[in-house]
């Protein structure tokens, strides 16, 4: 829960830039250790996935990059975030440990597959290890 919350934290603060229809690009090799680390300066922006168990998932379980489409990943995490966000506000509904505090994903910030790709895959994962359901069909990966 103490990883979920840092992701949470660190993910709602890096997405919550401003921005206008900007490009961005990732850091190259992302992956070290149990940490995942997006980021780019340009947008002033950088997202850290702190969880053994999501590093392991990614590399062993989740669909290799460039499988989904940017566009697929993007309508997904909006969906997923949205839900995500809605949770957050219903602390007494849904476990407040679990949803601990919205994610600010701008819809109209172009934030790059990686990023895309990390986020979507932190949902599927998040899902299927916490036994949530955020939206629709969950791959049991």
């Amino acid at each position: 829960m103490k990883h979920l919350s840092i992701f949470g934290l660190i993910l709602i603060c890096l997405l919550s830039c401003k921005t206008k229809n900007i490009v961005a690009t990732s850091t190259p090799n992302p992956i070290k250790g149990d940490t995942i680390r997006i980021a780019n300066e340009a947008l002033e922006y950088e997202v850290t996935i702190i969880d053994g168990g999501f590093t392991y998932w990614l590399n062993s379980r989740a669909f290799p990059r460039n499988y989904h489409s940017e566009s697929y990943l993007e309508s997904k995490n909006r969906v997923y975030v949205a839900e995500w966000n809605n949770r957050a506000l219903q602390p007494t509904r849904y476990n407040p440990s679990l949803y601990e505090m919205q994610i600010n994903y701008d819809y109209n910030v172009h934030y790059g597959y990686e990023v895309n790709y990390l986020i979507y895959n932190y949902m599927i994962y998040f899902q299927n290890t916490y036994k949530q359901q955020l939206f629709g069909f969950v791959p049991p990966r």
